[in-house]
């Protein structure tokens, strides 16, 4: 049997454009091949410990491997830019926090994106609650008696940078508390630690997470966490609020993001193989020994992260306003 040229031409149209089909045209077919997360941040951090382990759910989940990738630099906002510009498919997602999602809009004068615009929330995975942490030598057993001392002598206290998120905890947690912590900008966490147990630095604000081994091996003291409820993990370390300043909570918060235009149904897809991975057991236990709060069943919604978002959003804005923070 012979074939014209026009036959052939014809065909090799066919199959050059079947590939261009988005995944969801195809009933039930999502996903047909290894999802992308996009980790915006080094490899060993918060959100990539994280986003591993809610990657290994997800890969169990939707019988789809999801592979985790690190695209750091510009606090987050060149991983999250990458995504923005990234098919709106369902395959590259963006496992985003505090930096590029609600932060950077108000302290980079040039951000390429809008988060609230360019990117469609699938859900909130959970949060590290910010911790306020002192070295053993400073006289203070608690947040009242450190807010008294501040206003007394300087309590030089670190944070991971200007404009990061717990440097926003600080600005709020002196507004609310009238104390006058000094503060001590890093470049990111790493050296925080080591400076607080030296003794170059007297206090910190960082995430639970990252001071945990040091408090089983009472190198540091924490005397205040600031979240809803008492951390399970270390129950003898009171809230903020139960310090007397109602409503103050402050954490790093993960989620998982997609670009905006990513339909529906892929939405619900990614969504629920989120879900399904953080009620794995196995999954949630592992989260929690990172020190990660699950979050509740409407921020595990798309819906409900949105709105979490939003409230954030609103949060650094003012924040960053009352610090007098300027874009650069």
């Amino acid at each position: 049997m012979k074939h014209s040229r026009r036959d052939f031409m014809l065909g090799a149209t066919g199959a050059l454009a079947a590939p261009l089909l988005p995944a969801w045209a195809h009933a039930g077919a999502f996903p047909e091949r290894p999802l992308r997360m996009i980790v915006p941040f080094a490899p060993g951090g918060n959100v990539d410990a994280t986003a591993r382990v809610v990657g290994a759910g997800m890969t169990e989940a939707m019988h789809a491997t999801a592979v985790v990738e690190n695209k750091p630099g510009a606090g987050g906002s060149i991983g999250a830019d990458m995504v923005v510009r990234s098919p709106a498919d369902g395959y590259t997602l963006l496992v985003g926090s505090n930096g590029p999602l609600t932060v950077n809009p108000f302290i980079q004068a040039h951000l390429p994106y809008d988060p609230l615009q360019d990117l469609a929330p699938v859900a909130m995975v959970g949060y590290v609650p910010h911790v306020i942490v002192i070295n053993p030598s400073i006289p203070a057993r608690n947040l009242t008696e450190l807010v008294a001392l501040s206003k007394t002598r300087h309590i030089n206290t670190g944070t991971s940078g200007v404009g990061s998120a717990t440097h926003l905890t600080l600005i709020r947690l002196n507004a609310m508390t009238g104390a006058q912590l000094v503060h001590v900008p890093y470049r990111g966490g790493g050296a925080l630690i080591p400076d607080l147990l030296g003794g170059s630095l007297d206090a910190t604000l960082t995430e639970f997470s990252t001071v945990l081994p040091l408090l089983r091996a009472n190198k540091v003291r924490v005397i205040a966490v600031a979240s809803e409820q008492r951390m399970a993990l270390a129950p003898e370390i009171p809230t903020v609020i139960e310090a007397g300043v109602p409503k103050f909570l402050a954490s790093s918060y993960v989620g998982v993001l997609a670009p905006a235009k990513t339909p529906a149904p892929v939405l619900a897809a990614l969504q629920q193989g989120v879900t399904a991975s953080l009620t794995n057991s196995a999954i949630a236990g592992k989260l929690s020994e990172l020190g990660v709060v699950a979050a509740s069943e409407q921020q595990r919604s798309s819906a409900g992260f949105k709105q979490f978002l939003q409230a954030e959003y609103e949060n650094a804005k003012q924040a960053v306003k009352l610090a007098g923070i300027k874009p650069e």
